[in-house]
């Protein structure tokens, strides 16, 4: 059997995908490993510039953007490793990364996934650690929560020499282990993008799989790059898929009152930049960019928060 199976979605991202599969055939060694690209769609060249410069590479290529979720359990439900390695095409491994996950995965036969410490261009520390969305994330500033109960909620701003067990990874980079998807399934694909992840490590938990960090591998994440591309719109979509994870797996009680506070909490957001934008007379491209996501989110749920706001799925 093959030791992984790496999988990357890529949806209009030619160049940094070329750089992400580089770093594969650079740093990993030694471990009998297949790739799969599954291509959203694109149409700036990915399929091409992946079949002429990376023939072994799995090309799935879809007629649609499917959505983040749907792509990866298309590779999911035919890959022959026992671990899958979910990649962003935004990421680039290091050196070590890959085999300081398999390491960790091959000895502790409970943890379904584990995750790596994701670093900016500089080298800096990305958050890579999530608790799982409740009221109290949600409707508190997560950066106070973390400086106050840093134990309870975790982040980047603590060193950890050894693997912590967390709530939740980003998933720009994970591995996973093909018996525990086995036990507790794929993607949820209800979710375009945004927290799909998050989802799948509540559900692993649920099951009694646990998830890690793991600080010593590392991997370099641009953070965002198909996000930026319409960002207004993710930011509509990653609420969609907030709601949509209250919905599913908490209380009818937190669930509501998210939909009654969360709104609150935007249009108080979109008020205090009206006046930051006022104060220094529209001239800060920050505040500018705030205030036109708080009047977006306003909009949106002023509209009762419709699908067609977000990003656009395909029939």
């Amino acid at each position: 059997m093959v030791d992984i199976s790496f999988i990357i979605v890529n949806w209009n991202t030619r160049d940094i995908l070329m750089d992400c599969l580089n770093s594969i055939y650079k740093t990993v060694k030694d471990i009998d490993a297949e790739i799969y690209v599954v291509d959203n769609n694109s149409t700036d060249g990915s399929q091409a510039a992946v079949k002429n410069g990376f023939p072994d590479v799995k090309l799935i290529e879809n007629e649609t953007n499917t959505g983040f979720g749907y792509a990866n359990n298309q590779a999911l439900r035919i890959m022959q490793g026992k671990f899958a390695v979910l990649l962003n095409s935004d990421a680039v491994l290091k050196e070590n990364s890959v085999k300081r996950l398999l390491a960790f995965m091959t000895t502790t036969p409970r943890a379904g996934i584990a995750g790596v410490q994701l670093l900016n261009d500089d080298g800096s520390k990305q958050n890579s650690i999530d608790n799982f969305p409740s009221t109290e994330t949600e409707i508190f500033n997560k950066s106070i929560l973390r400086l106050f109960f840093p134990g309870k909620y975790p982040s980047k701003n603590m060193s950890y020499k050894d693997p912590i067990e967390v709530d939740s990874v980003i998933g720009a980079c994970m591995m996973v282990r093909k018996e525990a998807m086995g036990d507790v399934g794929v993607f949820d694909e209800d979710y375009f993008i945004f927290l799909e992840e998050t989802d799948w490590c509540f559900r692993m938990n649920k099951k009694g799989w646990k998830v890690y960090h793991v600080p010593d591998a590392e991997v370099f994440h641009l953070s965002g790059h198909s996000k930026k591309m319409t960002p207004w719109r993710s930011q509509i979509e990653y609420y969609i898929s907030l709601y949509k994870f209250f919905r599913k797996n908490r209380t009818q009680a937190s669930y509501l009152t998210l939909r009654v506070l969360k709104p609150c909490k935007i249009f108080i957001n979109l008020i205090l930049n009206i006046l930051g934008n006022l104060v220094t007379l529209f001239q800060k491209e920050g505040l500018r960019n705030r205030l036109l996501k708080y009047y977006k989110l306003s909009v949106w749920h002023l509209l009762r928060c419709p699908d067609s706001m977000g990003i656009q799925k395909k029939p």
